[in-house]
């Protein structure tokens, strides 16, 4: 893993742009990422919260952290999870983010059911949308904010299930909306004010087929499009990008 030349380490930096060899390598130190927050927040509030993402990328993550050199690092009973996104389908299809999560990591470390925190997109999505929101505000002090919000990022720079010209971009009220995805399919999302309240947002990335968006978004002379993936930018926290070494060859050197 070759480190981009952002400034200090991730309990310092609000920017940290890491590359990796490969996809293996990313997925090592994102669940690397993934203990040390845990051990941080269980120490200042004696609970975890993560939300995570599906795609190809997080799975490897996923089956890592059952390994017993992560595993036994966690303490699980402490841990929350919830989503970034959901597609409206029943939790067994196979297009699942929570099906994905269940059967790489869920099933085999020991979180309590009631500590696990599903977008049910088997319901209608409103009715789903506005669930998931009142789950969130109810297990949280005051606005949630999630110590860990794990995303990926699309070749058109989308991030969760916030689409380029989504009208679920501008939502600035709920926390939680319906979009569609370019096919036409309903989704269940986090919005931009929750993910901009985390404590640290770590955005995935691998791929050759990334590396255009990524110069468009890091690269020297980027600029702001207003792509869903540069609207991210946490306002009380840390912006982590971890990159394998085909979706970062492109960049001479990170834009901040």
């Amino acid at each position: 893993m070759s480190p981009m030349p952002t400034p200090g380490p991730i309990n310092e930096a609000p920017l940290r742009i890491e590359i990796c060899k490969d996809g293996e390598d990313l997925a090592r130190h994102a669940a690397g990422l993934f203990v040390a927050l845990a051990g941080k927040a269980l120490g200042a509030r004696r609970q975890f919260t993560v939300a995570l993402a599906g795609g190809r990328t997080p799975r490897r993550m996923y089956e890592l952290l059952t390994e017993d050199h992560y595993a036994y690092q966690v303490v699980w009973p402490a841990v929350r999870i919830f989503w970034s996104d959901e597609r409206c389908v029943a939790p067994d299809d196979g297009r699942s983010n929570y099906r994905m999560a269940l059967e790489t990591m869920l099933s085999k470390v020991k979180v309590p059911p009631g500590n696990i925190h599903r977008m049910k997109g088997e319901e209608d999505p409103a009715s789903a949308a506005a669930s998931c929101e009142k789950d969130l505000r109810d297990r949280f002090d005051g606005p949630p904010r999630i110590d860990l919000i794990l995303l990926g990022m699309g070749t058109d720079g989308h991030v969760a299930s916030l689409f380029p010209a989504s009208p679920a971009l501008e939502e600035r009220e709920s926390l939680v909306t319906v979009s569609r995805d370019p096919e036409g399919l309903a989704r269940l999302t986090y919005t931009l004010p929750l993910i901009n309240a985390a404590r640290a947002v770590a955005i995935l990335v691998s791929g050759e087929e990334k590396a255009p968006m990524l110069r468009r978004v890091l690269g020297a002379g980027a600029r702001d499009e207003g792509l869903p993936v540069q609207r991210v930018r946490p306002a009380d926290g840390q912006l982590i990008w971890l990159l394998d070494q085909a979706a970062g060859s492109t960049l001479e050197s990170p834009h901040a």
